[in-house]
């Protein structure tokens, strides 16, 4: 009997334990933030906007406004997602700035560190080693790669290294000069890859992060088809393979990677229909790698286009086209389980919501979206509730 009674209380105890730590799991639970960056008219306004998403209902609130700033087109979160980094000041005739700040993930705040100067004209692009201890930037109209120490508690030292380019190329309207608009680290991180428009250049350098000043060495340049204007660049999850977009001439180009070295495998045209000018603007690849997303701005198509991805030889195959509901696609993101994409319509102030398919890559159009002014970029992260 005694027997019985203690087997039964360990039952008992057994199911009362297990059930508090499933409702003390459920409590902690997770959430995800959505940060947007936007251009301001070129005056003090509303530039870095914080929403709190809800994968179950597809509706994003917003929690946090970071106003009285100039022009926060391009955001970067971090490895971990604990500090954000925006461009400040960009397309302005004076020098940009980067800003930094921490996300307070408990409140929905970011709270600033501080800024440091870009080193040149209109800040584009944002890079961050996967070790989070340097940033590099892209100035467009000053064309230059600067490269920032990050410090532990996240704010920035100025610049260790700019490094100016002087080059050109066939259109004479886009490309009177060279233009970085973006760079990205190699799967490795040995290496770093920008994208200069202005010259249809890849230029790549080696990584240093010992040297004190030298950080980017050893410069070199891959040619890419005149006339094409290389904007925006991802590698694949393998780490073998590299896709780059080309804003004039509205495609996608797909290179094999080793060792520092990208080798041409293909072109693909990102647009469906045929333009007499195009605009071309962002490039992702889907976590699981199976799918790349990118976005066509006009001007007579507004669309994400979904590629399927051969993982072997890195070829493409197209899935179709769907619309962005909106103008002006100038960037998008895809949470980090895959499950959504979130697009940026600068030119009708609005980001469109969709939800993604895992297993065929196709998007769907959700009911709710979120209405912002002139949105260039977006940044995901999910937080576990402290």
């Amino acid at each position: 009997m005694v027997r019985s009674i203690q087997k039964y209380l360990f039952w008992f105890l057994t199911l009362i334990f297990s059930l508090g730590f499933f409702l003390s799991c459920t409590k902690q639970g997770s959430k995800t933030l959505l940060f947007v960056g936007s251009f301001t008219d070129k005056k003090l306004g509303e530039g870095i906007r914080v929403y709190d998403f809800n994968s179950q209902t597809g509706e994003a609130q917003l929690k946090f406004t970071f106003d009285s700033i100039i022009n926060t087109s391009f955001l970067k979160l971090s490895p971990k997602s604990k500090y954000l980094y925006s461009v400040v000041d960009s397309q302005m005739e004076y020098h940009g700035k980067i800003a930094a700040f921490e996300v307070d993930s408990v409140n929905y705040k970011l709270k600033f560190l501080n800024v440091q100067d870009s080193g040149g004209r209109n800040p584009a692009h944002l890079e961050i080693d996967k070790t989070g201890e340097f940033l590099v930037n892209s100035n467009y109209s000053d064309p230059s790669l600067s490269v920032f120490k990050i410090n532990k508690n996240g704010s920035l030292n100025s610049y260790n290294q700019v490094i100016r380019f002087k080059d050109s190329s066939i259109i004479e309207s886009r490309q009177e000069s060279a233009h970085i608009h973006s760079s990205n680290f190699s799967p490795d991180g040995r290496f770093l890859f920008a994208q200069d428009l202005g010259s249809d250049k890849i230029r790549s350098f080696r990584f240093n992060r010992n040297q004190k000043d030298s950080i980017l060495k050893n410069k070199n340049k891959i040619k890419v088809k005149s006339g094409s204007g290389p904007r925006h660049f991802t590698f694949h999850p393998n780490g073998k393979l590299g896709y780059g977009i080309a804003e004039l001439n509205g495609k996608i180009t797909a290179y094999a990677y080793s060792n520092g070295s990208l080798t041409f495998i293909e072109d693909y045209q990102s647009y469906e229909l045929k333009q007499d000018i195009y605009r071309a603007a962002d490039i992702h690849i889907s976590p699981d790698g199976k799918f790349l997303y990118t976005s066509n701005r006009g001007p007579e198509e507004d669309s994400i286009a979904i590629f399927s991805i051969n993982e072997v030889n890195g070829k493409l195959s197209l899935v179709g086209y769907e619309p962005t509901y909106g103008k002006h696609p100038r960037n998008f993101a895809i949470s980090g389980d895959g499950n959504f994409i979130f697009v940026a319509n600068q030119f009708s102030n609005n980001i469109t919501i969709f939800k993604r398919e895992i297993k065929t890559g196709k998007l769907i159009k959700l009911p709710k979206e979120i209405l912002v002014n002139q949105p260039a970029s977006i940044q995901i992260a999910t937080y576990k509730d402290e």
